[in-house]
């Protein structure tokens, strides 16, 4: 059984760019399925509540978005490693789109919206 990040003293975050490509991904899928019912161009909030639902379902079920998995990271529990559930990746969704949440990261890249939610963003190793 894997050692969770937090007792993990070998833990090595991802770099911060496969963070960002993994949301610009993120961003671009929400950004289209958002132009189905609404225009991104005229309304902002659409792709904004897409991105927040994107992450609920994706990383509460499946510890990773579609541009974490292109990317090879995933969110897991700091605590245990295991899936954070529905409730606190909605959380972290909702902090994420507050923007600043994110900015202010600690030694282990954990921003305050991984801190809120007790997450951290892990490499996804490919077999």
């Amino acid at each position: 059984m894997p050692v969770p990040p937090a007792t993990d003293p070998t833990f090595t975050p991802p770099s911060l760019g496969r963070r960002f490509g993994a949301l610009i991904i993120d961003w671009v899928l929400c950004l289209l399925f958002s132009g189905l019912f609404a225009s991104p161009a005229r309304d902002g909030w659409p792709p904004v509540v897409v991105l927040v639902v994107e992450y609920a379902f994706f990383l509460g079920l499946f510890a990773q978005t579609p541009g974490m998995y292109i990317t090879r990271i995933r969110c897991l529990a700091w605590s245990d490693g295991g899936r954070i559930g529905l409730v606190r990746a909605l959380l972290r969704g909702v902090l994420l789109v507050l923007v600043v949440p994110a900015l202010i990261m600690d030694g282990h890249r954990r921003g305050l919206h991984d801190r809120l939610s007790n997450s951290v963003i892990a490499p996804a190793p490919r077999p």
